[in-house]
């Protein structure tokens, strides 16, 4: 059975400070909630094990916001996902359209990242969308399509029941346009379908599918109410305890 999923994508927001402020946030509304779904946040890397620490008692998990595709090395800068994982983090962001459209990432080196993350058992959530051009030109579907065959079909069954996608429409992130509830249906259940025919309706109907485009508290329960939307990975409102808990209550 399919986890319902709400993910704070913290980007690079909050000093070491206003983090934790959040969380303690966070961590209080927990004790008078009692959400159902996955709650996870997204801190910056510098704050993943002070947060951990912070949250360990409670049902709250950690995510970390990327990973590099090697296992070690002379990488400057970078975070394996084995130095991830050794600090109590579950899950990591893969793909995330931001990391695509400044950093250059295509589909084949997120593949590798997709190997890596599973390989030091952390839970990857791969996030996938079409830009403006390919929403206009009619062509979304094939596309985000595409992006999962070459980042995701390289795994067995095993491996790929692991994963966790987050579809975002980068189209209506930013620029005025706004995703209907329907056309986020419509795009959830074209990926479970497209998935149901590489790995099987058994694989394909738990697998958890999150919305990634301007989710808030106005239109979440719109959103969450549609069959193949398994909750959200939030960005600017999870930077607000009240709106991220407004969203969550909205599962």
């Amino acid at each position: 059975m399919r986890k319902n999923i709400v993910a704070g994508n913290w980007k690079m927001n909050n000093d070491l400070t206003e983090a934790h402020q959040l969380t303690a946030q966070l961590v209080e509304k927990m004790k008078s909630n009692t959400p159902n779904c996955e709650i996870i946040i997204t801190p910056s890397y510098p704050f993943l094990e002070s947060i951990y620490r912070q949250i360990k008692e409670t049902k709250i998990c950690l995510a970390a916001q990327n990973c590099n595709e090697n296992e070690q090395g002379a990488f400057t800068g970078e975070v394996s996902a084995k130095m991830i994982k050794s600090i109590g983090v579950k899950y990591v962001i893969i793909g995330h359209s931001e990391r695509r459209m400044y950093f250059n990432e295509n589909n084949h080196l997120l593949a590798s990242k997709i190997n890596i993350a599973l390989h030091n058992q952390l839970i990857p959530i791969f996030c996938c969308g079409e830009p403006l051009e390919i929403r206009e030109s009619e062509t979304q579907n094939s596309y985000v399509c595409n992006q999962i065959e070459e980042s995701l079909f390289q795994l067995n069954e095993q491996d790929f029941s692991q994963i966790i996608i987050a579809y975002e429409p980068i189209w209506a992130i930013g620029t005025g346009k706004t995703a209907s509830s329907q056309q986020a249906q419509d795009m959830h259940k074209t990926i479970r379908d497209f998935v149901a025919q590489k790995y099987g309706s058994k694989i394909a109907s738990n697998l958890s599918i999150l919305y990634g485009g301007s989710c808030k508290p106005s239109n979440a329960l719109e959103l969450f109410s549609n069959p193949d939307v398994d909750g959200g990975l939030i960005g600017g409102a999870a930077l607000s305890a009240e709106d991220f808990f407004e969203i969550i209550n909205a599962i």
